[in-house]
């Protein structure tokens, strides 16, 4: 066993340096310290990846939080303008390298506004190239820097139920991946807006009552375009649900998504950001016709009998595979008691079971008859 031992140390012990006779290299003596340059090549080469990847990561962290700093800065004024607590606690709240948020309460018809960076990566250079390798392979996907200011609606601000939005073309391919509550839609074209835009409504009135020359406006708006992705209006969840909402758990939204400007067009969006709150205002004087509540209504009542069914589909499947999941731990423990008798009770066993099927396929074969 000794032996054994010393042959594991010997293999783990490393071989002792020796010091080249014969270099004549540059070389530094302390005492009785020597250090020859020559002699730590690779070393060389891996500090300096390791100072390139800490210089990487150190400038990644530094650009994703100048630029959601520098838009917030610009776009904060409208927010003290309008909200008696603009900021949260600490203000805008870092939550990693890439994601910021900030929360903003204390207005008229809007119970919170959660202003949300979702930042490309450029902190990780590894992820940083697993998009770009992406981008690459899947032409459909184009990661970008993302700002979602989400307005959380007082009770009433919004009386009407529906889903409605404005997006940006080169989103409508995805966004519905994202946006459950957007598959409730159609999407259509609309003279009023720029080419770029289309519009994602459940019904024609719905966006006669929205799409309001003020709002057309700032949207048209050269300056805002180029980062513009989406603006809605929803009553539903984000997420499909597991099953009907109950009236008081129920939430009205509006969501607008922007690409983060650069640093030197951070106040870009400044009119848009603006623009919502009298846009927000304006959704308790809706005048929807008749018919249209009507049909709004019942493509609810659809919903949530069509939700209702699969939610009770799923709990008869959980308690139908809890049953067979019981009776199979009971056949596995039944197997285990048989497996530890002796062979001579193993076999009366078997054979009791063996008559009992024989007594079932008979009974079966006479209902036939």
């Amino acid at each position: 066993m000794a032996g054994v031992l010393n042959k594991i140390l010997v293999s783990l012990t490393p071989p002792p340096v020796v010091n080249p006779v014969d270099y004549d290299g540059l070389e530094y003596k302390w005492k009785i310290f020597v250090f020859r340059p020559a002699l730590f090549k690779n070393e060389v080469y891996l500090l300096t990846g390791l100072f390139v990847y800490i210089a990487v990561v150190y400038y990644g962290v530094l650009i994703n939080s100048k630029r959601a700093n520098k838009w917030f800065k610009a776009h904060l004024p409208v927010l003290e303008q309008q909200f008696s607590k603009p900021l949260g606690k600490t203000g805008l709240t870092s939550d990693g390298n890439s994601d910021l948020f900030n929360f903003s309460t204390g207005r008229r018809n809007v119970a919170s506004l959660h202003t949300v960076f979702t930042l490309r990566p450029r902190h990780d250079p590894f992820q940083f190239l697993f998009q770009f390798g992406r981008t690459l392979v899947d032409l459909q996907y184009r990661p970008k820097d993302d700002i979602q200011l989400d307005f959380k609606l007082s009770s009433g601000a919004l009386p009407q139920d529906f889903v409605w939005a404005v997006v940006a073309k080169d989103e409508l391919l995805s966004i519905k991946d994202d946006r459950w509550d957007l598959t409730f839609t159609k999407t259509t074209e609309n003279v009023a807006l720029p080419p770029t835009l289309s519009v994602m409504s459940e019904f024609a009135d719905v966006t006669e009552n929205l799409l309001k020359s003020s709002l057309v406006s700032v949207l048209s708006n050269p300056k805002v375009l180029p980062y513009f992705r989406s603006l809605s209006v929803t009553d539903q969840p984000r997420s499909r649900p597991e099953g009907p909402l109950p009236a008081q758990s129920r939430q009205k939204h509006v969501i607008l998504s922007l690409s983060v400007p650069s640093s030197s067009h951070a106040s870009d969006t400044t009119e848009l950001v603006s623009a919502l709150f009298p846009f927000i205002d304006s959704l308790s004087q809706l005048n929807l016709r008749p018919e249209t509540k009507t049909k709004l209504k019942r493509v609810r009542e659809d919903l949530d009998k069509d939700l209702k069914a699969d939610s009770e589909r799923e709990k008869k499947e959980e308690v139908n595979q809890a049953a067979e999941d019981k009776k199979a731990a009971k056949r596995r423990a039944e197997e285990e008691r048989i497996a530890k008798l002796p062979a001579a009770e193993q076999q009366k066993i078997l054979e009791k079971e063996r008559k009992r099927s024989m007594r079932k396929s008979q009974g079966k074969v006479s209902v036939r008859k």
